[in-house]
């Protein structure tokens, strides 16, 4: 067996193994992402969503002075007719 055909086989696959690094180091690319207007969209009212109070303060004060004063009553007609309504929306 000869050692110096060993030598030149390796040096062959060695010379391959540089220019494939060379060659994929070049072409090296960034990774970019894209947002569609509807995807735009979703952000600017997910933010106005989370920008807002929780409760509507302008609408609820007057309730919740009722209920502390003890005058807040609720109609029971009122409140089975929604109840009822609601129940149906729900089927």
């Amino acid at each position: 067996m000869r050692i110096e055909a060993y030598s030149q086989v390796q040096q062959v696959y060695q010379t391959k193994k540089v220019s494939q690094a060379q060659k994929a180091s070049g072409a090296a690319r960034a990774d970019q992402v894209q947002i569609s207007s509807l995807g735009k969209d979703f952000q600017t009212a997910k933010a106005a969503v989370a920008g807002s109070p929780d409760i509507r303060e302008e609408l609820t004060a007057s309730v919740k002075a009722q209920v502390n004063n003890g005058t807040y009553s609720v109609d029971n007609a009122t409140f089975a007719a929604k109840l009822l309504q609601k129940y149906e929306e729900m089927r």
